[in-house]
């Protein structure tokens, strides 16, 4: 919605492929929770295809639902949180919450506060305009105005395409923005490519995104610095579901594939 939006390439390297670390068994005393047997996951809940409310008014998404099966796994209650994009990472650093499911970019900045989960998803920064718009390349909306999320690596991104002579709307959520283009109020709008990809299908608007992406980040999990035995056992059992399947399984029905990075950012422990 990514900063939500933050999204900055991390500057740890990955190994080539995902790895599963030797299994271990996590006693709740050895994984720091702050509720012991209670996996306390906080999410924002108005980012589709990542965390969101369905049409039956459930909490759903990819990341919660591999949130959720990750809980199941490592025998602990999932207790997810709705909260604030902007008081995600607060909430984190004030350890009230165990980890934020919202799709979260890994970045360096965010490296010196909390600890991140190895990147489970790859996207980028895609600019968008009307399908029956003229432009062709991001050149063309020099001087126009191109919106994005407010608080975001978004607003550098849209800045620098407008140029000085631009305009950058700023809007709370993914689908204002993508409404204000559809409505001709503004002539573009960047956003995370796989989240605007879902909402355009989803919705049916009238959008189609630039061919090249803007900028490429991963996404992870962050957690508090005083959790590095929860950042090891969540990474354990996401690599194990992305061994077995099941986080295909979960990402395929609602994003059309399976979006683990080739070369995934690792947890700076």
């Amino acid at each position: 919605m990514i900063t939500r939006r933050n999204l900055l390439i991390g500057t740890a390297s990955g190994m080539a492929a995902p790895m599963i670390l030797p299994s271990a068994s996590w006693a709740d005393d050895a994984l720091e929770l702050n509720t012991p047997g209670v996996l306390t996951a906080a999410a924002e809940g108005t980012f589709p295809p990542y965390s969101f409310l369905n049409d039956r008014g459930e909490y759903d998404g990819i990341g919660r639902n591999t949130m959720a099966e990750i809980a199941s796994r490592l025998g602990l209650e999932y207790n997810p949180v709705i909260t604030k994009w902007e008081s995600l990472l607060v909430g984190i650093l004030a350890n009230k919450f165990d980890i934020a499911a919202s799709a979260m970019g890994i970045n360096a900045e965010r490296q010196e506060q909390v600890y991140f989960c190895d990147g489970w998803v790859e996207s980028g920064s895609r600019l968008f305009v009307r399908e029956d718009s003229p432009y062709t390349s991001s050149a063309d909306l020099e001087g126009k105005r191109v919106g994005a999320i407010v608080a975001s690596i978004f607003i550098p991104v849209a800045e620098r395409i407008v140029g000085p002579d631009g305009e950058v709307p700023v809007f709370q959520a993914d689908v204002e923005g993508m409404q204000d283009v559809a409505n001709r109020n503004i002539d573009g709008v960047i956003l995370d490519s796989i989240s605007a990809a879902y909402l355009i299908t989803k919705a049916s608007l009238p959008l189609r995104g630039m061919p090249n992406i803007e900028q490429s980040y991963q996404l992870g999990w962050p957690v508090n610095k005083s959790k590095p035995n929860l950042v090891r056992a969540v990474n354990e059992k996401h690599w194990e579901m992305v061994e077995d399947g099941s986080f295909a399984a979960i990402c395929e029905p609602l994003i059309g594939f399976d979006p683990t990075p080739a070369d995934p950012i690792r947890s700076l422990l």
